[in-house]
């Protein structure tokens, strides 16, 4: 779309659950949407683990009041994707996919957002625009020497390809637990390399006791209060109190958290909380202090990626669009519901 033309009411930069909940609910109510997306469609469950199982039952999984339809009470992580695509298929989104966002600039009538294709540089023209990107695209990083080798990883996708090989795990969240456990039970040998003293308490409630069992049976080997200093060949350096040892490693993950880009928002005017990278928002509307700029789903707890889910954040599409359309005056595109 080139600056000339005719602006969509409603911009949506990220093309998650949440995006494609808050494009569906743009289009049953007459707006004209468009799905921004840096990478595919639903790339953070593109990106999970290949084998992983939501511990959240399909019903609080479900947008846009179209049944989640499987047989299983909690789905997969293939089962969602189809999903989540079968509900943008289903109300026309038609999403722009590989384009990022790199600017939005407010103006007298709305938004011209910059954005970044394959093809070259390209505007956008917007009455509003929705931030909902989420936070997995970016893994915490340790930033210590050797990170950058091509057998340490920051995700975690499959255990097959591990058996028989000596893995360490970085971190003591649910994403270290569960590739811990995983790995093991696939045939690897494990150490966990946890800074803390235990295991994060917001481990899920079947996680915990699994892994601290294995730990303490010597299944997996466990180092609490230790630091990752450095990968060198082979190995992992960790530091303990005072010491220092080369833990052997054939492979490592350092799964220790996501932390969301703010700086989109930062830029576009919209004062960003410096310690926890929370947005100034309206919880009613969702609305930023930037007129008609609005966020919603996990970027809306910054830092505090555990406090917002798919389950609690599927209302945000219809507090932005009751807010959007009393901004408007109910003056939209022309109606377009599911097809």
């Amino acid at each position: 779309m080139s600056a000339g033309e005719t602006a969509v009411d409603l911009l949506i930069v990220g093309a998650g659950p949440t995006g494609i909940a808050l494009g569906a609910e743009a289009r049953k109510a007459g707006l004209a949407p468009l799905l921004v997306e840096r990478g595919s469609l639903v790339a953070s469950l593109v990106d999970y683990p290949l084998e992983m199982q939501f511990f959240t039952t399909r019903d609080r999984l479900e947008i846009a009041e179209i049944p989640f339809a499987i047989p299983e009470d909690k789905p997969n992580r293939r089962q969602a994707i189809a999903y989540y695509q079968a509900v943008a298929s289903r109300f026309d989104l038609r999403p722009a996919l590989h384009e990022e966002v790199v600017a939005i600039e407010p103006g007298a009538s709305g938004f011209t957002v910059r954005c970044r294709t394959r093809g070259g540089d390209l505007e956008r023209r917007a009455r509003a625009v929705a931030v909902a990107t989420g936070y997995f695209t970016w893994p915490d990083r340790l930033r210590v020497p050797g990170e950058e080798r091509a057998w340490v990883h920051a995700r975690f996708r499959e255990s097959w390809s591990h058996y028989g090989e000596q893995v360490v795990v970085v971190g003591g969240g649910n994403s270290a637990a569960e590739a811990a456990l995983d790995l093991w039970r696939h045939g690897a040998r494990v150490t966990v390399v946890c800074r803390d003293a235990a295991l994060k308490p917001t481990v899920k409630y079947w996680l915990k006791p699994d892994l601290e069992n294995r730990i303490e049976e010597g299944s997996i080997v466990a180092y609490f209060g230790a630091r990752a200093l450095r990968f060198e060949e082979r190995a992992v350096v960790i530091g303990c109190g005072d010491e220092t040892r080369a833990l052997e490693a054939d492979a490592a993950y350092v799964l220790i958290g996501y932390r969301p880009d703010v700086s989109l928002l930062e830029r576009s005017g919209v004062r960003v909380d410096a310690a926890t990278l929370q947005p100034e928002f309206d919880p009613a509307t969702c609305e930023t202090n930037v007129a008609g700029l609005y966020v919603a789903g996990t970027v809306q707890a910054g830092q505090e990626t555990h406090r917002v889910f798919i389950e609690n954040s599927r209302d945000h599409g219809g507090r932005i669009v009751r807010h959007l359309l009393e901004r408007t005056g109910a003056v939209v595109g022309a109606p377009s519901g599911a097809s």
